[in-house]
């Protein structure tokens, strides 16, 4: 029995779909105005395996990641860039699933952009009006009314005291009171803008997630994701507009995954210690990467080091050198055996990946000792589950760290090997050794056996 850690029970709760067989989920995508950064892949790679794994347990999922593609940050990125928002925001589009397939993430079923469903947001705002929880402000934006709506912070454990007297509360002499947000901003010059009842603006950021949803999943869905920042004010929100809106419970299923920290600090511009994909891609393959970020539970902090993604590649090269030496059964994954019932007990605890990736070391210590086929398939058709071990594993283990590698090329490696058999065969041993030893040196590991020499990097 799967069970997930619901951040609004704050417990681990036995996974009941709301249609046997079926799963909606919901996950809070991309602000589209520059690279994504290792928190973006955090929340790609974390919710791909969550759907991985619900998809290979024989449920259907329905998996929908939005696209923010009109905010603030959009409008003055495109402003300063001297490009217009589409241009912006179809750029870094691209970028993002670039990024995205680089990391091994598969498309979701349903990929919205915001702009798409500005009727739908318009809609669930006029229905807020009619329940009584929105009003115009005297400055033209229309606003949600905390206080009218009964049990608001129960997900982030947030008091109304506690948020009226918190720094975060937004002074604005318009609202009619602090805690308000907005659901429609009025039309300012030079902003884009859009028709609406209540004059021409666009829409408040929390908004564009509820009207995603709900148009996308239905009033009432079982899994709603993000990172953990996102637990308020937006989630707080969304949950706000949805129950205040539909009069129903909005998900039964809240999950979080906890922040990408850089060497023990969390990650900020402002500290110099913010990396993009792209930036960690040029040193790192990223099959490494997604292997690192599984390494580690997605609801604990993940510590982002070379120390630490180095280590990942090595122990990722491990696996893999056991698919080199034994020829996996291709005849699938056999559910009934030991190994794979321990993956699954791992799985169904809170899609605990570090317990799954131990179970897959267990069974590639297995593989070394045996050389059996039928538990190398096993190995492959558990790792792929999240994944993994895909590829070749003499081109994983030969490939560059990365597309900045100034390692040595393979045409050279095999020179070099070359050149040590041929002092071999002289019985110049000296010479062998200091070929060997000079491969060593530049990271290249030589494996000798009767069939020959192959080689990898270490």
């Amino acid at each position: 029995m799967l069970k997930i850690y619901n951040s609004i029970a704050r417990e681990k709760q036995t996974f009941t779909p709301i249609e046997a067989g079926k799963v909606k989920m919901y996950v809070c995508g991309m602000t589209v105005y520059d690279f994504c950064h290792l928190g973006h892949a955090r929340v790609l790679v974390v919710f791909d395996a969550v759907q991985r794994w619900l998809r290979a347990s024989g449920l259907d999922v329905t998996y929908v990641r939005n696209i923010t593609d009109i905010d603030d940050k959009i409008i003055r990125r495109a402003v300063e860039n001297g490009e217009t928002i589409g241009q912006l925001t179809d750029r870094f589009i691209a970028a993002m699933d670039e990024d995205a397939t680089a990391l091994g993430v598969q498309k979701p079923t349903h990929e919205p952009r915001a702009t798409d469903y500005v009727p739908q947001m318009l809609g669930l705002i006029g229905q807020l009006e009619a329940n009584g929880l929105a009003y115009k402000a005297a400055d033209g934006d229309v606003n949600f009314s905390v206080r009218k709506f009964p049990g608001y912070g129960r997900l982030s454990g947030k008091s109304l005291d506690d948020l009226r007297a918190g720094e975060r509360v937004e002074v604005d002499s318009a609202k009619q009171d602090p805690l308000d947000f907005v659901l429609w901003k009025h039309a300012k010059a030079g902003e884009p803008a859009w028709e609406s009842p209540w004059g021409a603006g666009r829409p408040g950021w929390h908004i564009e997630c509820s009207a995603m949803s709900s148009d996308l999943l239905g009033q009432h869905f079982d899994i709603h994701g993000g990172g953990q920042d996102l637990q308020f004010p937006h989630h707080e929100n969304e949950i706000a507009q949805s129950e205040g809106a539909h009069g129903c419970t909005f998900v039964n299923y809240w999950m979080h995954n906890g922040f990408v920290r850089v060497d023990d600090e969390k990650m900020s511009k402002s500290l110099g210690n913010f990396f993009t994909i792209r930036d960690v891609l040029k040193k790192y393959d990223a099959e490494v990467v997604r292997f690192f970020i599984l390494r580690a539970h997605y609801r604990s902090p993940l510590n982002y080091s070379d120390a630490h993604l180095d280590d990942a590649r090595q122990a990722l090269s491990r696996l893999y050198t056991a698919l080199k030496a034994v020829v996996p059964d291709a005849a699938g994954v056999d559910r009934e055996e030991a190994h794979a019932q321990g993956f699954q007990a791992a799985m169904d605890d809170d899609f605990n990946t570090p317990e799954a990736l131990a179970v897959l070391f267990e069974l590639a210590n297995e593989v070394n000792r045996s050389k059996d086929a039928r538990l190398a398939g096993q190995l492959k058709g558990l790792a792929g589950i999240l994944g993994l071990l895909e590829r070749d594993p003499v081109a994983f283990l030969q490939g560059a760290a990365g597309s900045d590698d100034e390692g040595l090329s393979p045409a050279v490696i095999e020179e070099r090997i070359a050149a040590r058999a041929a002092a071999k065969k002289a019985k110049d041993f000296a010479e062998a050794d200091r070929l060997r030893a000079e491969l060593l040196a530049a990271g290249i590991v030589l494996e000798d056996s009767a069939q020959g020499t192959t080689w990898r990097r270490a």
